[in-house]
């Protein structure tokens, strides 16, 4: 039996029971709790009250943190379910349901630091702007390991966070056509394209994306720094035509982060 399948039978009609998670973000609720926002492996985006875990003696409050694997129990009907047990997950491929991103997974993600912290940010701000709450996306579950272990290796980071746009989009159902033009033709490397949202590539002269760069992030290998230039400057683009105006907190914080930077190179 499948892992994601034990999920579901320690499920009851108002209980659910070792349930893999993150933590997206949480903010103070009265003296002593928490409320906390969590992507869950088999229940997508979910609202938890944690409650007395801000207290002097809480053992809960140092693990209820982003970024960190956890094991999750939580009990009620309502939108906002009650945290009644929570445990540190040890974050193997198999248990993070994470199968394509090589190399040792048994760091712990916490370790996530300096500019990658505030790209874990990032992700988990898009991860809330994009899914709806109690809408089960196991698929983005693993991408957002994938797109962690990246962040926590050091290395990637760019290209790690490309993919994770593209992928999150299209499971949310904002899938971008890449491989042909408004007149379905097939892209070709050495074109020039601007890209319509609700068409695709349309072929310019003086386009700012290549065919190149369109049939990398078709393929999902990012590796040319061009290709991941224009790749950032494409779906920069199209999340903000999906956002509609709305910005993104984080972004603003990295852009802050790299000007800082900058200033101090000189």
């Amino acid at each position: 039996m499948n892992e994601p399948c034990k999920a579901w039978d320690l499920m009851t009609e108002s209980a659910v029971y070792l349930q893999p998670a993150f933590i997206l973000q949480q903010r103070k609720y009265r003296e002593t709790s928490l409320i906390i926002d969590a992507l869950t492996r088999d229940f997508g985006r979910i609202s938890l009250l944690a409650k007395g875990v801000r207290k002097a003696k809480s053992k809960t409050a140092g693990i209820l943190q982003p970024f960190i694997p956890l094991t999750i129990s939580y009990v009620g009907k309502a939108e906002l379910k009650t945290l009644v047990d929570v445990e540190r997950r040890a974050c193997s491929r198999q248990a993070c349901g994470i199968h394509t991103i090589p190399g040792d997974m048994s760091q712990p993600f916490s370790d996530i630091k300096g500019l990658a912290l505030y790209c874990g940010f990032y992700i988990n701000e898009l991860v809330g702007c994009f899914l709806h709450k109690y809408d089960p996306h196991p698929e983005v579950f693993s991408y957002y390991g994938e797109c962690l272990s990246a962040l926590a290796d050091g290395s990637g980071m760019e290209a790690a966070l490309r993919l994770f746009e593209l992928n999150l989009l299209e499971c949310a159902g904002y899938g971008l056509q890449l491989e042909y033009d408004e007149n379905e033709k097939a892209v070709e490397s050495f074109k020039k394209y601007d890209f319509n949202v609700g068409q695709g590539p349309v072929e310019a002269v003086n386009g700012q994306i290549t065919g190149k760069t369109l049939q990398a992030l078709s393929a999902r290998k990012l590796t040319d720094p061009q290709v991941l230039s224009e790749a950032k400057l494409l779906m920069r683009t199209v999340i903000d035509v999906y956002l509609q105006g709305k910005p993104l907190k984080s972004r603003a914080v990295i852009n802050k982060v790299f000007a800082t930077a900058q200033r101090l190179e000189k």
